[in-house]
């Protein structure tokens, strides 16, 4: 439910971002120093708390907004902040539903988004600040600069872990090919990649909502985060354990770690299905194969499958003959020579990585 009301924000916030008619219409209201109150959406729960108004049904513009702001009551526009279908209208939520807002607009506009799960919008002439409601959350927008310059602090830190996790990856394959890695290793490329991810889930709701303002933090979140996400699930699937366990389990169980258990790679290493403590982090594993075969061109996911099926680790697949790869489904004599080299290449490149 959580997740779903955070989606439903963004969702809102990417329509009164910066670019947009209906953030042009909310600060044209700012700048005329008028209040307003504005739902979005109209069903038979906003219209259980509605009266009197006027229907209207014409398409939004900002100006249109501006004008209708000046007399009393909300506006109500469709979901999509396309057409204006209601205006001058006096809203009677439910008083016994609690808010922590004190003025009557804000307060009338918690209740009313609390009531009928629709977004409300309410601008305040006195503060002359926009807050959204929805589902019990409150967000104040902000001025784009100063979102910028904090959108700015999280790409620099996001560059940081990247280089970490870079450097933790190319380490990990090193391992992989001399077949020393411990869950220590694997743990670590797993949390550093959680972290980036998370931090990047950060930066985008800041692209969200600064919307035409975001475009080059757009760019430069895409740049840092490109393979991320593919290289976590190749490491959950080379070294997920337990009899039964999947990725998808694996997955859920990293997402479900709190920022501090992140931090401890004894949880990360649990959520891999690895030995607990301390000493299991030691404990030494073999890799699958599915992060190094991954990395040689033009292999089909369906033959990595069939590959680390057939043969079972990293270990086996490297030292398998070409007529050893040829008796797996579907690869025929180009293709097991073409993943001999690319194995070889691999293990050179770890080695030169590992040993300089």
């Amino acid at each position: 439910m959580a997740i779903d009301s955070l989606a439903r924000l963004r969702d809102v916030l990417a329509m009164v971002a910066p670019g947009t008619a209906l953030r042009d219409g909310l600060e044209r209201i700012l700048r005329g120093r008028t209040g307003a109150l504005i739902v979005l959406g109209l069903d038979r729960s906003v219209e259980g708390v509605a009266r009197g108004g006027f229907d209207l049904d014409i398409d939004f513009t900002a100006t249109r907004l501006r004008e209708l702001a000046k007399m009393d009551g909300a506006i109500i526009l469709d979901e999509q902040a396309a057409r204006i279908l209601r205006a001058a209208v006096h809203l009677h939520p439910d008083a016994s539903l609690a808010t922590d807002e004190t003025g009557t607009r804000h307060s009338t506009a918690d209740r009313v988004a609390r009531q009928t799960h629709h977004a409300v919008i309410s601008v305040s002439k006195s503060m002359s600040t926009v807050t959204i409601y929805l589902d019990g959350r409150r967000h104040v927008l902000e001025d784009s600069s100063a979102m910028l310059a904090r959108a700015n602090q999280a790409i620099a830190t996001l560059e940081r872990y990247r280089m970490r996790l870079d450097e933790v990856s190319a380490n990990l394959s090193a391992l992989e090919i001399d077949d020393l890695v411990t869950f220590r290793d694997a743990a670590l490329v797993a949390q550093r990649a959680e972290m980036v991810l998370r931090i990047a889930l950060e930066i985008q709701g800041y692209v969200v909502e600064l919307g035409s303002d975001g475009r080059l933090l757009s760019l430069q979140l895409a740049e840092l985060l490109a393979g991320v996400g593919e290289d976590r699930n190749l490491v959950l699937r080379d070294y997920t354990v337990g009899r039964g366990r999947r990725v998808e389990r694996a997955t859920r169980a990293m997402d479900a770690l709190t920022g501090g258990e992140l931090l401890e790679l004894t949880a990360v290493a649990s959520a891999l299905g690895g030995p607990g403590g301390e000493e299991g982090l030691d404990a030494q594993v073999s890799p699958r194969g599915y992060r190094q075969l991954s990395r040689i061109p033009r292999v089909p996911v369906a033959i990595i499958d069939r590959l680390v099926t057939r043969f079972g680790t990293l270990q086996r697949i490297l030292v398998a003959t070409t007529e050893d790869l040829q008796a797996v489904d579907g690869v025929g004599e180009q293709r097991a020579r073409s993943v001999r080299e690319g194995l070889s290449r691999l293990s050179d490149g770890a080695l030169l990585e590992r040993h300089g």
